[in-house]
């Protein structure tokens, strides 16, 4: 009898999968539970945490915003505050031992799976994230397999009876919505962050920016050529596009613009295209006419590509990641002037990266370089392609592959010249 009791007790405190009373935590709260919600998964060997660990991973300077410098008189009290509302357990680390550690139970109060605890910890930590920011920052707690699964988690703690979780709207310019946790008072709408300034990497002038891209790409061209030329390989959406091309191109002249060390223009090649790989790196082109004796590579600009010799026109042009050095307001001519040298009927086809940032690198494969990359807004993408006369856009926007690519989503366009 008193067993039963016991687990209807334990059965009306505790009931895995559904999320009890919801706590409401001050942001010192937020940072403690978070901080032994993270380290009980990252250093299980570690865990539970005394008073001087806590106080370290509270005010670590990495995956924490903002970054703090809690002293221990405030965390003494907030654990003791945590620990009259049972959302933290001290332990002693052994026998007769003084040494008190310390362990959460807010996982176990809100009864939640391994993927919420996960998105939850990081929500906790950082506060108000992207679906695919908490993809890349929950990699150590939870493996994702993809960012539908963290949006189908969030959506789960959003469709509780309280929920956990909320979408919140999205800042202006961005194209993503955040989405922030539910255990504290929602952050204050901060001003809208000032727009990416893109036309930041020809400040100094296109011919000073030229001439880094240049350099950086002929310094970097070997372990470009070493580290990049299979990636294919794992890309399958990338793949089936270029196949389509290249079957679309019907045996005409095929242009692989900003071709770097020929790995596009060769599976261009392998699926039946007539195709000319175009760099303006000396340094590339070698490296590509290494690996792909058999292909045609030659030196250029794709801002000045003439119309092969023994045609009309370009059957189709396809340019894989080679709009990245480029200002917003130079896509619009760049991409006009690309579509006057297809046919009538013809393909444009490229690959970028597309986000809120330009991103600056001084080493590429292990080279000393000076570049800035530039993360595109998808919007004024598709507007540059349609402002250039093109028809049939497509676009396609997919996450970065585990493991394969740097974290930052891809944009896809494919349009058509008009007949």
């Amino acid at each position: 009898m008193i067993a039963t009791v016991m687990i209807m007790m334990l059965g009306a405190y505790y009931a895995p999968g559904v999320a009890e009373s919801r706590p409401q935590l001050s942001a010192v709260e937020q940072r403690v539970l978070g901080a032994l919600l993270e380290k009980q998964r990252t250093v299980p060997a570690s865990y539970p945490l005394t008073l001087n660990s806590l106080r370290t991973a509270c005010n670590q300077a990495s995956s924490r915003d903002p970054v703090t410098d809690y002293d221990d008189s405030l965390l003494q009290a907030t654990l003791k505050e945590l620990r009259d509302r049972e959302l933290v357990r001290p332990v002693w680390s052994g026998a007769g031992s003084r040494v008190v550690k310390f362990h959460q139970r807010l996982e176990e109060h809100l009864g939640i799976g391994e993927p919420e605890v996960a998105v939850l910890t990081v929500l906790l930590l950082r506060g108000p994230q992207t679906p695919g920011e908490l993809r890349t920052r929950t990699a150590r707690l939870h493996p994702f397999e993809d960012r539908a699964e963290v949006e189908a988690t969030l959506r789960g703690l959003a469709e509780l009876s309280e929920p956990l979780v909320v979408e919140l709207e999205r800042r202006p310019g961005q194209q993503d919505h955040r989405w922030a946790h539910l255990l504290g008072p929602l952050p204050e709408a901060a001003a809208p962050p000032p727009p990416v300034d893109r036309d930041v990497v020809i400040a100094a002038g296109t011919e000073v920016r030229d001439a880094r891209v240049l350099a950086g790409y002929d310094a970097a061209a070997a372990g470009y050529a070493r580290e990049l030329s299979a990636e294919l390989a794992h890309k399958p959406f990338d793949r089936w596009l270029l196949d389509r091309i290249a079957g679309e191109a019907d045996g005409g002249p095929v242009a692989d613009v900003g071709t770097g060390p020929g790995h596009v223009a060769a599976r261009l090649a392998a699926s039946g295209a007539s195709v000319v790989g175009v760099d303006l790196s000396p340094a590339m082109i070698d490296e590509a006419r290494r690996l792909f004796p058999d292909l045609e590579f030659e030196v250029g600009d794709l801002t000045n590509l003439l119309r092969p010799r023994a045609a009309a026109g370009w059957s189709a042009i396809t340019a894989w990641y080679a709009f990245v050095h480029m200002a917003t307001s130079e896509l619009p001519a760049v991409i006009a002037g690309l579509a006057r040298v297809l046919v009538p009927g013809g393909r444009l086809a490229f690959a970028l990266h597309v986000g809120e940032e330009v991103h600056h690198v001084d080493e590429l494969f292990g080279a000393p370089v000076d570049l800035e990359f530039v993360l595109h807004d998808p919007s004024e993408v598709v507007a540059a392609v349609t402002a250039a006369g093109l028809v049939d856009v497509e676009w396609y926007l997919r996450s970065p592959l585990r493991d394969v690519e740097a974290p930052t989503d891809r944009l896809y366009v494919l349009a058509r010249r008009p007949l």
